[in-house]
């Protein structure tokens, strides 16, 4: 919206927006902006509106004015595909192995696990649909038409274009229309997010200047606050405004999270090795002598000892404890998914008022002629008159409402000791020009301190205020002074005014009163950044996140707030008329470069253009919104951010996460905590996987030894372990604090993979190799104290049967225990333990806790016995299982301090450490 005192050194007033471009040609039938009388001849209408007949005809022309839903697919085929997901698929088969098992109670939780996930996917799909909803709901149920000369109530869907409509204070503008008769005061916040209401009247347009900015159209969804007026209709449906924001949402449908595809390829991973480790150890199984019957469980046994069943809904919870801490911190995240993209952020592209400002307009300096900025009492009659020149109002409670430019006039007059009464001002008010978008002024004539004598106020855009005062030096030197309060990051405006003579009528035009004017001053305003933000844009910059302002301020005023808070490392580039860069600029500017940008006076469609051009060349953008138009913008991007505050409701529907106090410090903590979640998310994920040897090696020595050696673990006990025991401690990764240095990475790649080869060797390599040699030792070791030899019976009623249950069941324990090392070794990539704390997870104690309790359990409990074939094991077995935890972990906190020692004297830096662990 043009705002009052707007101009090239002026800065616009708080949450300001250019709005959209006007549509190229072709976009819309008729064009809005031509002369009345030749758009009223293109509509075929006149001031009486459309016959009932020929409203039909246009009607079945023109289609129903509404919001249209694009067509979704079916809920049974978003369901299916769902429960066909790769992992979906893996969970399937640990459901019907766990049946097939006879283990009915695990096979319904892994059942229950697969409908509760694709509940989750099923629910983020609908997003887009759910936006479109909330669009159609600004749109009136009836509107006030004029039809054969009459006015009558008609269903709003009903309109057509040449319709003439009757808009009065209260009423929801049905269609974008231009106003032919009368005048209205519009509430375009649900479009913009400003509070202030815009003048629309009967005049001719501005040229080239976009729809929102038009001084005589009304646009659709928009409400009416003061005022009455006529206008004739010239877009419908689809073809409104609103409409054109509904395509464009519909079409930027969400994609998958780097997560989610990450997620799907691990999941094919895992499916392949399992199946194929099946297959060939089953053949492996019949060609070395084993009866198919044991070939065959061998194989199950195999494939369940690979299939992470506990890995999916792991990860779904992980993000959810995520959302749930973000929340706390003031950032509602609406995606679980989105809770990992935050991590992988590597732009940001933010709004500058209210976000990274306070949106707490201020009085900060005065220009005074003869004196510059020294205040003193020749300032007083500047104050007064800018006070003056205002329509804010007071309420009960002492509070200012209104524009927030005036608001800040009339407070920081009465902190100077000059206050103005709004009422006394009214009341003593003998004409008012309002401020016209065009003219970029706004006139009062007020009573004079004499009796009988009247004083003209003018206020507004500098350059435009200079042009009518009196020549003289001055205005040389008010212009200098108007131009670097600008580059100060300050909203200029000018004051002037003029005596009337003694008894004279105030002026019944404006261009009388706004003529022959002396200058009084400037008055710079200034919208502090917050205090937390240059911290947090420093953050940004360790982090190797860039950060850019597209704004709907001026170049300059932008710049300065940018410069104050930080942003421009290396260099800062500003783009004056962001509407005009074309693809190959833009390109320059953000794909390549190494500078931050201000794209000033941009409007939701820059941030559309910015958003697709940097996921072009492979950045995942967080883009920040608020008003309905940026609604397409906050879906494309990465990490839709609305504003929680001063957000509308289709910009919070359209945004993956909602800032609750509108704070861009916020979406860096959010980054921070995406980070860390990631980062756990590997963490339980070497911590499952690095179960999958223990149980794996059992399975080959039984095959291997042609059946000599009797299988060291049964189906059940895995299927123990993987449902069971290893389920919460997993969780409890999930909530690890962050390590340090996680804000001094550079972003990951989208294209890098949530498993990395350093993973699979530490888990399966490291961690895993230690564990199976430790419960592969105390299973030979429980079976040799019984004199067990190679290929002696250990069949019920043989006379080893009972010591071969037992060395099971010792091979069952230590797996467990050596799940509690391996906890501990997974709450760190690289960093020693003690630098986060031994004790400091208390969910993680309480999950070993837990574990230990189930096995003791399942080793003791006697009905447990019997269906896991468990027995209750001797002391120095028991005492020789304890010490696997410590071994585990005490090998891979060696093989972490020797990576440290390895890292540190060749680069001296966390990042070389970082880089290692992340290769």
């Amino acid at each position: 919206m043009t705002e009052r005192g707007d101009g090239p050194v002026v800065t616009t007033r708080a949450r300001s927006r250019t709005g959209p471009a006007r549509p190229p040609a072709g976009a819309l039938p008729f064009d809005p902006s031509e002369p009345l009388p030749r758009l009223r001849r293109e509509l075929a209408t006149g001031p009486d509106g459309l016959s009932a007949r020929e409203a039909a005809r246009r009607l079945a022309v023109h289609g129903p004015n509404e919001v249209r839903r694009k067509a979704h697919t079916s809920f049974s085929r978003e369901l299916v595909g769902q429960l066909v997901h790769p992992l979906a698929l893996l969970l399937w088969a640990a459901a019907v192995l766990a049946f097939v098992a006879d283990l009915a109670v695990l096979g319904w939780a892994v059942l229950a696990v697969i409908v509760v996930n694709a509940g989750f996917a099923l629910l983020q799909e609908r997003q887009a649909e759910r936006a479109v909803e909330t669009l159609a709901r600004y749109l009136p149920e009836q509107a006030l038409v004029v039809r054969d000369g009459r006015p009558l109530t008609v269903e709003a869907r009903d309109l057509v274009p040449g319709d003439v409509i009757v808009l009065e204070e209260g009423d929801k503008v049905p269609a974008d229309a231009r106003v032919t008769e009368g005048g209205v005061e519009v509430d375009l916040s649900m479009l913009t997010g400003e509070s202030v209401p815009a003048e629309r009247v009967a005049a001719a347009g501005l040229l080239g200047a976009p729809l929102l900015e038009e001084p005589n159209l009304v646009l659709s969804g928009t409400s009416c606050v003061e005022g009455q007026a006529r206008a004739v209709v010239f877009a419908t449906g689809d073809r409104t405004e609103l409409g054109r924001i509904a395509a464009l949402s519909q079409r930027t449908r969400r994609e998958e999270s780097p997560l989610e595809h990450q997620v799907k390829k691990v999941a094919w991973l895992i499916a392949g090795v399992a199946t194929g480790m099946g297959a060939v150890f089953l053949v492996v199984g019949v060609a070395v002598g084993l009866p198919v019957t044991d070939s065959l469980m061998f194989a199950i046994g195999l494939l369940v000892a690979n299939v992470p069943e506990g890995l999916l809904p792991t990860i779904t919870l992980a993000l959810a404890v995520g959302v749930r801490l973000l929340a706390r911190q003031g950032a509602l995240v609406k995606r679980l998914s989105a809770v990992e993209t935050l991590g992988s952020t590597s732009v940001i592209c933010t709004d500058k008022t209210g976000t990274l400002t306070r949106n707490r307009m201020r009085l900060r300096t005065l220009w005074t002629v003869g004196h510059g900025t020294d205040e003193g009492p020749w300032t007083r009659t500047l104050l007064r008159a800018g006070a003056l020149c205002t329509t804010v109002t007071r309420d009960a409670d002492g509070e200012l409402h209104g524009d927030p430019t005036e608001a800040a006039l009339v407070t920081g007059a009465a902190e100077r000791g000059v206050p103005v009464d709004p009422e006394r001002r009214d009341a003593e008010r003998r004409a008012l020009f309002r401020f016209d978008p065009r003219l970029r002024l706004m006139s009062v004539v007020q009573e004079g301190e004499e009796a009988g004598r009247a004083r003209v106020v003018v206020k507004g855009a500098p350059e435009v205020v200079l042009s009518r005062v009196l020549p003289g030096p001055d205005r040389a030197a008010a212009r200098s002074a108007a131009q670097r309060l600008a580059e100060g990051g300050m909203r200029v405006l000018a004051v002037a005014a003029r005596d009337l003579p003694l008894g004279e009528e105030p002026p019944a035009h404006r261009q009388d009163a706004e003529s022959e004017l002396t200058l009084l001053g400037l008055v710079g305003l200034y919208d502090p950044p917050r205090s937390e933000v240059a911290a947090a844009v420093g953050r940004c910059h360790e982090a190797g996140v860039r950060v850019h302002v597209v704004t709907g301020d001026g170049g300059a005023t932008a710049a300065a707030i940018a410069r104050e808070v930080g942003i421009g490392v290396p260099r800062l580039e500003v783009v004056a008329a962001s509407e005009s860069l074309g693809d190959d600029e833009l390109d320059r500017l953000l794909a390549e470069g190494d500078a931050e940008v201000v794209f000033a006076r941009s409007s939701p469609e820059t941030k559309l253009k910015v958003a697709d051009t940097l996921r072009a060349h492979g950045r995942i953008v967080a883009m920040t919104g608020d008003g309905v138009n940026d609604a397409p913008a906050l879906h494309r991007a990465h990490i839709g951010v609305a504003m929680g505050r001063s957000g509308t409701d289709v910009a919070r529907e359209a945004a993956a996460m909602v800032l609750t106090d509108d704070d861009f410090a916020t979406i860096v903590t959010a980054i921070e905590s995406g980070r860390r979640v990631y980062d756990n998310v590997r963490k339980f994920i070497v911590y499952i996987f690095a179960h999958a040897t223990p149980e794996i090696v059992p399975f080959l020595v039984f095959a291997l030894s042609a059946g000599a050696v009797p299988l060291p673990l049964t189906v059940l006990q895995i299927l123990a372990i993987d449902l069971g025991t290893e389920t919460l401690p997993a969780l409890a990764l999930g909530r690890e604090r962050s390590e340090p240095g996680i804000m001094r990475r550079p972003p990951r790649s989208e294209r890098e993979s949530v498993i990395s080869h350093d993973m699979l060797v530490r888990s399966w390599g490291c961690l895993g190799a230690v564990s199976a040699v430790l419960v592969t030792a105390g299973y030979f070791y429980v079976l040799r104290r019984a004199g067990w030899q190679p290929g002696a019976p250990t069949g019920p009623g043989s006379p080893l049967h009972d010591a071969y249950v037992t060395a099971t069941t010792a091979t069952f324990a230590g797996i467990v225990t050596c799940q509690v090392g391996t906890a501990f070794a997974a709450r760190t990539d690289h960093a020693a333990l003690r630098e986060i704390g031994v004790l400091s997870n208390p969910l993680l104690l309480a999950g070993i806790a837990f574990e230990l309790v189930f096995t003791a359990a399942l080793v003791y409990a006697p009905p447990l016995q019997r269906v896991f074939g468990t027995a209750a094991l001797p002391w120095d077995v028991v005492l020789l299982i304890a010490t696997f935890p410590v071994l585990v972990w005490g090998t891979d906190e060696l093989r972490r301090a020797r990576r440290r020692r390895r890292a540190s004297p060749v680069t001296g830096s966390v990042r070389a450490v970082e880089r290692d662990t992340r290769r």
